[in-house]
């Protein structure tokens, strides 16, 4: 039946109510608003005001409910005097108003998730490694020129997608492990899938290629190149893969990346790509690729020191689960303060007044700050040797403030 038809038993007044057979008087219909139309041929009278309340209640009675406060009544004064009776759809709810602080505070949350992803003391360190070794190519002030801060820029840029991909790779294959050791990074932390970490990982991979074929610098090409390999082999697990879970070849990939490929690739890219000048291997050059060779050795022994947990559960056979974390660390130190010795000879030996005395002052500090923070480290709390790891790459970034003075 397509309607039906409520009959009032006045005679003069006839009532006609009018509503979809698919609002049915059931329960199903119970709090739903049916449109409705009443008509008469007469104004309203007191008489027919009481059989509309009576018609009402007869209506709540098989469950309809007419919202009067949401009905719009219009009396019409004309002969017809057609009366209307509209009500709003319970499902009709006013758009949720746009809010600024919801969209910002997405963004925040994406962007501190990739910042814990790319590692950031990682991405520091490959920047100012890159800037200071390109600055021992300069040999008059006139090569601060654009054409040397574009190639900086260049390979700055390059190197930084690289660094993101290894990073990102180790934690797509150290998941596990980082829910014991960093449960805070997002791949751990499950604020990013799988999926999307593979995604970041493949494209940042992608735009530091393109970008070094783009520039068609050879050093930098080969520099990409090599980092690719050594750390695809580092972290992926394949046979004959994962060379992370070997100590000495760890140490070896990390060595070779951070200080043979960063401050010779990169020199080579401003000194022969950029200024097309010979290649040549300079007194500074040689010194900042020794000292950093400890430095990087010392940055792949400790890294593993706070991660001894995870490690030791997922068979991971780092020197500190095989040696312990004390005999480590303190390996580390004495490696790093023989270095800082080595460069105090090296500063005294300079026929620079100027680089004598900054490259043997600076040095001394830096060595004399490394034993009193070592000193006041509890290695049974984690998070203070996690503190101190950081403090190692604080002297990290600072001996490449220190590299460009040696001459």
């Amino acid at each position: 039946m397509d309607s039906l038809l409520l009959l009032g038993s006045v005679s003069k007044p006839c009532w006609r109510l009018s509503f979809s057979a698919s609002a049915k008087l059931s329960t199903a219909t119970r709090g739903y608003h049916v449109p409705i139309r009443f008509a008469n041929s007469s104004a309203w009278s007191t008489q027919e005001r009481r059989y509309f309340g009576q018609l009402q209640g007869h209506l709540i009675n098989h469950h309809i409910t007419i919202d009067a406060e949401k009905s719009s009544f219009y009396r019409r004064a004309d002969k017809k005097g057609l009366v209307n009776a509209t009500s709003e759809p319970p499902f009709a709810s006013e758009p949720e108003s746009y809010n600024p602080n919801n969209f910002w505070r997405s963004m925040q949350s994406a962007t501190d998730a990739f910042y814990r992803f790319s590692r950031p003391h990682t991405v520091i360190g490959t920047a100012l490694s890159i800037l200071s070794v390109s600055l021992l190519a300069i040999e008059r002030l006139s090569d601060l020129s654009p054409l040397f801060f574009t190639g900086l820029l260049e390979a700055i840029v390059a190197a930084l997608f690289m660094n993101i991909y290894i990073v990102g790779l180790n934690q797509l294959f150290d998941v596990e492990i980082d829910k014991v050791n960093k449960p805070y990074l997002p791949l751990a932390s499950g604020e990013y899938s799988i999926g999307t970490g593979i995604l970041i990982v493949a494209a940042f991979a992608v735009m530091s290629f393109w970008l070094g074929w783009f520039v068609g610098s050879g050093p930098l090409l080969w520099a990409l190149s090599i980092s690719f390999i050594l750390g695809t082999a580092y972290s992926i697990n394949l046979p004959l893969l994962r060379w992370k879970r070997f100590a000495l070849v760890a140490a070896m990939c990390i060595l070779v990346v951070r200080a043979v490929i960063v401050q010779l690739a990169f020199f080579l890219h401003i000194q022969t790509f950029v200024y097309r000048r010979p290649a040549i291997l300079t007194r500074p050059l040689i010194f900042a690729t020794a000292f950093m060779s400890f430095f990087s050795v010392v940055i792949a022994l400790f890294k593993d020191i706070p991660d001894i947990e995870g490690d030791a559960i997922f068979g991971i056979r780092s020197f500190t689960v095989r040696l312990g974390q004390k005999r480590v660390f303190w390996i580390c130190v004495y490696l790093l303060e023989m270095a800082y010795g080595v460069a105090v000879l090296v500063g005294a030996a300079s026929p620079s007044p100027w680089s004598k005395l900054v490259t043997v002052l600076g040095h001394v500090v830096l060595a004399s700050i490394l034993w009193l923070n070592a000193k006041s480290v509890d290695l049974t709390n984690k998070t203070a040797i996690t503190s101190f790891y950081m403090f190692i790459w604080k002297l990290f970034y600072a001996e490449y403030l220190l590299i460009p003075l040696v001459r």
